[in-house]
C-alpha cells in the first residue's frame, strides 16, 4: 500500500485527511515517478528511473477524467510536471506554489521523516502552505 508509513502520515495530516479519504479512488489517484523500486542510494531511495515517467505517465493521466489538483511531491515530479517552470531548487520552487496555482499543481517537498531538517529551515512552509493546502483540499471533497 503506497504512502502507508511515517511520509504517508505526514502526508495525511498536511492534506487534512483521514487515511480512509486518502485511500478512496473517488478522491485520490496515486501515481509514482517511477513503477519499480529503483534501489537504496546513499541518502535514500535511488531517483526514479529515467524511462519509467515517459513510458507511463501519460497513458495513466488520460484515464484520470477529472483531476482538479495535483500534488507535485519532491524535486523529480516537478521536474517532470513543471519542467523550465520550476524555480533552481525545490525550496524555491515550493516557495513559489502560488505560481502554479493556475495549473492545479501544488509543489511539496517529500514528507519523509528525512525532511525533518528541510521542514526546519522552512517554517513558511508549514504556516503558509499546509493552511493553503488543507483549505484547497477540504473545498474539492
Amino acid at each position: 500500500m503506497p504512502w502507508n508509513d511515517a511520509s504517508g502520515k505526514r502526508l495525511r495530516e498536511w492534506l487534512g485527511v483521514a487515511p480512509e479519504v486518502f485511500y478512496d479512488a473517488h478522491h485520490f489517484a496515486l501515481i509514482p515517478m517511477g513503477f519499480c523500486y529503483p534501489g537504496r542510494g546513499k541518502s535514500g531511495d535511488n531517483p526514479p528511473r529515467p524511462e519509467c515517467a515517459p513510458l507511463w505517465m501519460n497513458k495513466l493521466l488520460t484515464h484520470l477524467r477529472s483531476v482538479e489538483l495535483t500534488l507535485l511531491i519532491g524535486q523529480y515530479a516537478q521536474a517532470y510536471f513543471l519542467g523550465n517552470r520550476r524555480k533552481a531548487t525545490l525550496t524555491e520552487t515550493v516557495a513559489s506554489w502560488q505560481e502554479y496555482e493556475s495549473t492545479a499543481c501544488v509543489p511539496l517537498p517529500h514528507p519523509s521523516p528525512r525532511n525533518q531538517i528541510w521542514l526546519k529551515r522552512n517554517p513558511w512552509f508549514d504556516t503558509q502552505v499546509v493552511p493553503a493546502l488543507r483549505a484547497r483540499v477540504a473545498a474539492l471533497l
